[in-house]
């Protein structure tokens, strides 16, 4: 018998009990679905992970503050509109709270062996903020320009110029409308004190507005890295004084491989080191994790379904001993027998798998559609679910392999049948 009878012979005899067939197949869609929508939602959410936190600089970069500020690492974003700004209570927040950096910082930094180059984020504290009718409201903290690439927008895109600015979602009410749009083009004045309290302000040019991410970036007004650089100088006029820095981003020499010593070196001299990697390790593991966990339950579904591809053969082996006996009368080798058999399981494997899989990615793109554009809608750049062509092969071979190992018990049993007494079978 050729290669491609005996396929066809395979796929031929897997119809022939249909319900006993269906069953079996039913497990294997079980488990092939679960392990698609898991690994779905693994590769979805750590992308949208991957996404929120790209914000923190690149990948060969260290992002430095004094280890004090250790717990107070990530600003928390807007709650909402601002209120209407108060002169009496201007100020409270100075800082945020931060120890800053200053040059001395920056030259102990910079003769850290690997370190090839030091970037410092300077700190701006606004006051108030007036839109273009005249009202001002208050305007605690800006956002870092250096993280604009982080950034989702409603409308518009990231401030590149002089005088550019993007207003958050939230602040779309001191505009007096819910069009993100509309206020694309608007000129505001930012005001802020310097260094001895006069009175400072700025123009600003609403180029983009931002949608809130979890980690609270978004949330805040965020100027361009010129514009926040004037705000700055307006902010330390007036005095001879020292200029601070909020953090410093560092690049290094070979990261990789000189990462735990510049680390060390870093914390010997009292600041604190992150890479991307480590701010977003701890939440991509417990995702991991998870994941893990829920792969552990598919496959135990596929273990249960691998017994009842080997239920359904052995059944069939025995239903058609004669037909096993006739074919190896004729001719038909032993081989060639475990073939048919084994081509079998693998044949209601691909079924299941190809249904499966299907079914995963059905419902994980239309479940990721609805969340995101539903309940979720407000968590910007959200993806729940990812599709991944070389996940889901690596899905479908792994249950075709399955079925086809649980086959080789009762092909082994056919291929082992004795023509003779096959034949004399009843």
């Amino acid at each position: 018998m050729r290669t491609l009878d005996l396929v066809g012979t395979a796929v031929s005899n897997t119809s022939r009990s249909k319900l006993r067939t269906a069953l079996t197949v039913m497990a294997i869609v079980i488990g092939a679905f679960t392990l698609t929508v898991t690994a779905g939602i693994g590769s979805g959410v750590n992308k949208y992970i991957d996404t929120m936190m790209a914000s923190f600089g690149d990948e060969d970069q260290l992002y430095i503050l004094d280890e004090t500020n250790m717990d107070q690492a990530g600003a928390p974003g807007s709650a909402g509109a601002p209120p209407e700004y108060d002169p009496e209570t201007a100020g409270a927040s100075s800082e945020f709270g931060f120890i800053t950096l200053d040059a001395a910082d920056i030259d102990v930094i910079q003769d850290i062996d690997g370190v090839e180059s030091v970037n410092p984020m300077v700190s701006v504290n606004g006051e108030y903020l007036e839109t273009p009718d005249g009202t001002a409201y208050a305007l605690d903290q800006f956002d870092a320009p250096q993280n604009a690439s982080g950034l989702e927008f409603a409308a518009g895109g990231a401030p590149q110029g002089n005088d550019e600015i993007t207003v958050p979602t939230a602040w779309l009410e001191i505009f007096d409308t819910e069009d993100p749009h509309a206020v694309i083009g608007q000129e505001i004045e930012i005001g802020l004190s310097n260094a001895i309290g006069e009175p400072q302000s700025a123009t600003a040019e609403i180029v983009g507005v931002t949608e809130e991410a979890i980690s609270g970036l978004g949330g805040n007004p965020m100027p361009s890295i010129a514009l926040n650089d004037a705000l700055y100088q307006l902010q330390t006029s007036g005095m001879d004084i020292d200029d601070q820095y909020m953090a410093v981003t560092a690049v290094v020499t070979d990261l990789e491989g000189n990462e735990d010593a510049v680390k060390a070196d870093l914390e010997d001299q009292g600041y604190l080191a992150m890479t991307v990697e480590d701010q977003i390790g701890a939440i991509q593991g417990i995702i991991n994790m998870v994941t893990y966990i829920l792969i552990g339950f598919a496959l135990i579904a596929l273990l249960a379904a691998s017994f009842g591809i080997v239920n359904t053969l052995l059944m069939s082996v025995q239903e058609r001993t004669r037909e096993i006996g006739l074919m190896k009368a004729l001719g038909m080798s032993g081989g060639r027998v475990f073939a048919l058999f084994s081509l079998e399981a693998a044949i209601i494997g691909l079924l299941g798998s190809g249904i499966g899989i299907g079914l995963g990615v059905i419902t994980g793109v239309a479940g990721n559609q609805f969340l995101t554009s539903g309940p979720l809608s407000d968590v910007a750049g959200l993806t729940l679910f990812e599709v991944e062509p070389a996940a889901l092969g690596l899905i479908g071979l792994l249950i075709v392999a399955i079925a086809f190992v649980s086959g080789t018990l009762p092909a082994s049993r056919a291929a082992r049948k004795d023509p003779i007494t096959a034949l004399r079978h009843e």
